[in-house]
């Protein structure tokens, strides 16, 4: 529309630059307090906000009677954009299922790139005309943004992480079983919960775990082995700690041969050469009757907040006073309740486990049409959440430890390592790494502060305590925002805004405008019919990404993708330097830039915005999002207005040059650094990321 907006209103070249930049500014601006905001009023609100701006830029865009009322018009217009490209990723990763959370993230991909198609079919069709409106070309915006607003509004429920960041178990709950499609979603309840923490001590073990064979789930006295719990009613496991190093922390030493691989690269990589297709959907049955911290409990204690959830079933005799209110502001229900002190550790279980206990184990198992249970302690990916307690010391004064454990199968049963443990049954035993750190309903800020257990306050309580800001110098949160930032600026560096704006251009210097103009077409209908197919071409690419996002993953795609963005930018560097002919020059430079676009959109185009949205604990996620996006739009206003003067003090092939050099930094990034996420819960990347780093840190100390 710029093309018929400077002749309408005689725009000067300044001029003819801020109209086109209002809307990154916007975007810029509104992305600096876009995380922050959606931490605190919640990802929906913040979405609908996006569509009621887009809504009423496109409305001031049809009447903008000048160009200052123009500008106005596009920096609404860019607010409505930094919100949703900050927002939408995170909100996908928030809500989606780990095994599909890449192929649902590469949706807005594949629906911006099927928006530019259908625009530049509009804007190819209004060209024909004898006198084309700009105005009608933007305000033509309403309405997409009017379906946005009604989606938002009717349909989008809020992201479940952010409800339990904020104490409302209840909602989360609810959203959950909605998404999920089913009633037992205990398991990743508690992982959400868990997800509150940031840092912490956190290590890497080896177990070998086997059946409980003790009904009476009593501490055992084998101080060689420790029981496991689980999220809700079961048998529990007894599991043996492996002496040695875990093949999970041989992933932080081992560098396979590169003194610069980032540990953290080959602690990632050591978990998805050994996950197994059958251990790597949501359904993973690694436990299929796994324990409960309520065996444990006394069911005579009735006067205390227990967890609602577990109050609200059929047939329950048991009222609690954090259940008898109405108000969603349950913070006081946590999802495990006061069984994990260490008092009521000490007391042996009565006989009888109480009304509460049975009613738990009733509706605890949901079995699928297959007959396959599904798990409550899966969390996806293979991995399986549980807690662990250590009793007290020999002498009776050491206090015990409750610990919670990330488990993922390392495709071994016990007979491998069968001199480390008594096997009866070889079949019933796994050999499982885990990722043990202090849990987030046990946290070192609650001990010792409420006197009837730390477990009787919610941790979003405690989270809110400390300025969010110190939670960046969390090792792992740094590091996550040193691969967030690079990623982002070496993606706008690569050239992509530079090919997409200069397509037109380069095609019709490659002559390809001269042949459509045999069909009768204008130099301006052409560039927009070229550009057209372009896009259209992309969406097949888009495709394949969504197959593969989460089959070879995210560092994979990269890895794949970003050398051919090379080869297709050298080529078109020879193409504008050595004359192949006209013919052969439009040629070349045609399938060049059809094959930048197809594999940008495959990899380099989704992927950035996808890592951002699962690096980074729900505590912080926001802002650090918007630090990323902060950058990103950051570097596209440098990249945008440096092109003009690149393109007249290096030319077209310097331009390409720099691009390509800056695409082989990128492969160098992405092979060091990037680590590989896909099928992975986000509570386990953002606890990988923080034992990764800490110890790679203490290691390089020593």
């Amino acid at each position: 529309s710029i093309l018929y907006i400077k002749k309408d209103l005689a725009l000067q070249t300044t001029m003819e630059g801020l109209v086109v930049a209002m809307s990154l500014i916007g975007a810029t601006v509104i992305t600096t307090c876009s995380g922050p905001i959606s931490d605190w009023l919640g990802r929906r609100p913040m979405l609908i906000i996006s569509s009621v701006l887009y809504f009423l830029g496109s409305l001031v865009m049809l009447w903008s009677p000048n160009v200052y009322v123009l500008c106005l018009a596009r920096l609404l217009d860019g607010f409505g954009i930094g919100l949703a490209v900050t927002l939408v990723p995170v909100y996908i990763s928030e809500t989606a299922p780990s095994d599909i959370r890449g192929s649902l993230n590469t949706l807005p991909q594949f629906s911006g790139s099927g928006g530019m198609f259908l625009s530049y079919c509009m804007v190819f069709g209004m060209s024909l005309t004898a006198s084309p409106s700009w105005r009608v070309m933007l305000g033509v915006l309403a309405i997409p943004s009017l379906f946005y607003f009604i989606l938002t509004i009717f349909f989008l429920p809020e992201s479940p992480r952010w409800l339990v960041s904020k104490g409302r178990m209840l909602e989360a709950k609810k959203v959950l079983q909605r998404l999920r499609g089913q009633e037992d979603v205990s398991g990743e309840m508690a992982l959400l919960v868990e997800g509150l923490g940031i840092g912490g001590d956190a290590s890497i073990e080896e177990y070998i775990i086997g059946p409980d064979d003790d009904d009476d789930h009593e501490e055992t006295t084998d101080r060689d082995k420790i029981r496991l719990y689980g999220s809700q009613a079961g048998l529990s496991r007894l599991a043996k700690p492996v002496t040695g190093q875990s093949s999970l922390g041989l992933g932080l030493v081992s560098r396979h041969g590169s003194l610069a691989m980032d540990p953290l690269v080959t602690l990632f990589g050591s978990v998805h050469e050994k996950l197994h297709p059958e251990t790597g959907s949501m359904r993973s049955a690694l436990f299929p009757t796994f324990g409960s911290m309520f065996s444990t409990a006394d069911p005579h204690i009735k006067n205390e907040h227990w967890d609602e959830e577990s109050l609200q079933r059929e047939g329950e005799d048991y009222i609690s006073d954090g259940a008898a209110g109405d108000s969603d502001d349950n913070l006081h229900s946590p999802l495990i309740s006061r069984q994990t002190t260490s008092l009521e550790k000490d007391l042996p279980p009565p006989p009888s486990h109480g009304s509460l206990l049975n009613n738990i184990r009733r509706h605890s198992s949901l079995m699928q049409e297959s007959g396959d249970p599904v798990g409550s302690t899966g969390i996806g990916g293979g991995w399986q959440l549980a807690w662990k307690w250590s009793g007290k010391g020999e002498d009776g004064k050491k206090q015990g430890e409750f610990k919670r454990i990330y488990l993922h199968e390392e495709g071994g049963t016990g007979n491998r390592r069968g001199s480390m443990v008594s096997i009866p049954d070889e079949g019933d035993f796994v050999h499982a790494a885990a990722l043990v750190s202090q849990p987030a309903l046990y946290s070192k800020e609650l001990i010792g502060e409420q006197p009837v257990g730390p477990a009787m306050v919610h941790p979003s309580t405690t989270a809110s305590k400390g300025p969010i800001w110190e939670a960046l110098l969390e090792p792992g949160v740094k590091h996550a925002l040193f691969v967030g930032i690079g990623i982002q600026l070496l993606q706008q560096f690569s050239g992509i805004n530079g090919v997409l704006y200069y397509t037109p251009q380069i095609l019709e210097e490659a002559g390809v405008a001269i042949l459509l103009a045999d069909l009768g077409l204008s130099s301006t209908s052409s560039s927009f019919l070229i550009s057209a197919v372009t896009t259209l071409l992309m969406l097949p690419s888009i495709g394949i990404a969504m197959r593969l996002m989460d089959v070879t993953g995210r560092r994979q795609l990269l890895l794949v993708t970003i050398p051919v963005l090379i080869v297709s930018l050298v080529i078109l560097i020879i193409g504008s330097v050595v004359n192949f002919g006209s013919v052969v020059h439009a040629a070349i430079s045609t399938v060049c830039v059809i094959v930048y676009f197809c594999f940008f959109v495959m990899g380099y185009g989704p992927i950035p915005n996808i890592l951002c949205a699962e690096i980074f604990p729900t505590r912080v996620r926001g802002l650090c999002i918007a630090i990323c996006a902060l950058v990103f739009w950051i570097g596209d206003i440098i990249v945008t207005y440096s092109l003009p003067v690149m393109l007249s003090t290096l030319g077209l092939a310097g331009v390409f040059g720099v691009y390509a050099v800056v695409c082989v930094i990128s492969f160098i990034f992405v092979y060091l650094k990037v680590p590989e996420t896909k099928g992975m819960p986000l509570e386990v990347i953002t606890e990988f990321f923080s034992v990764g780093s800490k110890q790679a840190a203490a290691a390089k100390n020593e």
